[in-house]
């Protein structure tokens, strides 16, 4: 299902590609010439995503790749794919993830908020840094959310083992994990040209709340009026949605501006760079996630 891709076009990956903010993403990238390769759990809806990205833009260039970021065979085995087709990747936009989930567990047993969000994409970039560093100028972009406010990561218990599972400090947890994960990435690679940024797309309304009941939207407006300082005991303010397409900027503007060439390690919103929570960007949780997120998975070979 691959289409034949222009020599001069940059391949962007793109994760959690089939709905939502990965779609649009993919279908921006597309539209201005770069081939994208749409990877997602499922081979109907993958199918289904490039259609759709064809029907708006007839002329894209694109691939599909099965991804199943709750298994770590499994991103193992897509990653391989990925290699036996391209050279080298100029941008990973790691957009997929689950939120607010009741408690499962991966096939690897990790707590499935931090195992999909978190490790899953840990793995599938260590997997695809050969084609990253073989490139001019990579780039890792990993999705996080302004949920990673409320709630650092429990490196003693990061999967949810010995504590009563709370899916709204699970889900902050891993979006602190992937800002963390991106400082010590930059850390470790900038150096080599390959640079990383977390991405808070802003509230969108999309399939990734459809684990939420409504006394979940009730307890989330009420977290989000705490944060925003709103007087105790009045009803929290309505959430206030962005459009897909104006979540899906900030990615592609971490993915192609000329702003950020040579720059990396940040947290980027409504396509500038913003200021995450302090425990998000600590340099000591950052390399202990790391080295936790290689126990678990596997260590990194850093050349």
């Amino acid at each position: 299902m691959s289409s034949k891709r222009p020599p001069e076009a940059a391949v962007h990956v793109v994760t959690g590609a089939t709905a939502g903010l990965g779609l649009e993403t993919a279908a921006s990238l597309a539209s201005t010439g770069h081939h994208v390769v749409l990877c997602g759990r499922d081979e109907e809806r993958l199918a289904s995503a490039r259609a759709t990205v064809l029907e708006r833009c007839p002329e894209a260039s694109l691939d599909v790749v099965e991804l199943d970021l709750a298994s770590l065979a499994q991103v193992r085995r897509a990653a391989q794919q990925v290699r036996d087709r391209y050279e080298s990747v100029d941008v990973l936009i790691n957009n997929a993830g689950v939120m607010y989930t009741p408690l499962e567990r991966t096939s690897d047993g990790f707590e499935r908020q931090f195992g999909v969000n978190h490790v899953g994409h840990f793995e599938w970039t260590k997997q695809l840094m050969p084609l990253l560093l073989a490139g001019s100028g990579a780039r890792v972009v990993n999705l996080s959310s302004a949920a990673h406010r409320a709630h650092g990561v429990d490196l003693a218990d990061a999967n949810w083992e010995r504590r009563p599972y709370d899916k709204f400090a699970a889900y902050g947890a891993a979006k602190t994990a992937n800002i963390l994960f991106t400082v010590e990435f930059e850390r470790r690679f900038g150096r080599y040209g390959v640079h990383a940024f977390a991405v808070h797309p802003g509230t969108v309304n999309t399939t990734l709340g459809r684990y939420l009941t409504r006394e979940d939207m009730r307890h989330l407006k009420q977290l989000v009026a705490e944060r925003t300082g709103a007087p105790s005991g009045e009803k929290p303010p309505p959430l206030v949605y962005s459009t897909v397409q104006d979540g899906a900027a900030t990615s592609v503007w971490a993915a192609t501006s000329h702003e950020l060439v040579g720059r990396g390690g940040l947290y980027l919103s409504d396509c500038a760079e913003d200021t995450p929570a302090p425990h998000a960007v600590a340099a000591d949780q950052a390399e202990e996630l790391w080295r936790l997120s290689e126990a678990l998975c596997g260590a990194w070979d850093e050349r």
